[in-house]
């Protein structure tokens, strides 16, 4: 079965980054299952998935445009300390979920200092290119119940 709209599909991958560095894998003997054409994964990866096999291996380099959008300087904040709670010992690194009128938005502190804090609501990968590495382990076709539900079970 090829993959397309409506199938489950199974995957084990690599991700790295323009270096090398690894960001994610699937853990062993663990695939990725998503809905296809449920927007589960980036675009970009299930474009470029869309018409493979169990069994096919892939070595696919997706832009950020096609994955967590391009870096935009105007996410990050600087914030005083008194506009986050004052129970977290905050750290470099930390994220945060903050509250907006669209909802909810991962915030990660990049710095503090003194009494300000600066945060950066891209997404962590945003800007980077994904090169993915795998072996597509699976592709089913979805029940009515993951249809409904608008992902894999």
């Amino acid at each position: 079965m090829l993959i397309g709209p409506n199938c489950v599909v199974g995957i084990c991958y690599t991700l790295t980054d323009d270096h090398g560095e690894v960001l994610d894998q699937s853990p062993e003997g663990q695939p990725l299952s998503y809905l296809h054409g449920a927007a589960g994964i980036i675009p970009g990866l299930e474009k470029e998935l869309a018409g493979k096999l169990a069994g096919d291996e892939f070595n696919i380099h997706i832009t950020p445009t096609e994955a967590y959008g391009e870096y935009q300087p105007e996410m990050v904040r600087e914030l005083p300390r008194t506009a986050l709670p004052a129970d977290i010992d905050l750290q470099p690194g930390m994220q945060l979920t903050g509250q907006t009128h669209n909802g909810p938005l991962m915030l990660t502190v990049t710095a503090v200092e003194g009494d300000q804090v600066t945060v950066d609501a891209n997404h962590p990968l945003a800007g980077k290119t994904l090169h993915f590495e795998g072996t597509v382990e699976f592709v089913r076709e979805a029940t009515a119940d993951e249809l409904n539900h608008g992902h894999a079970h």
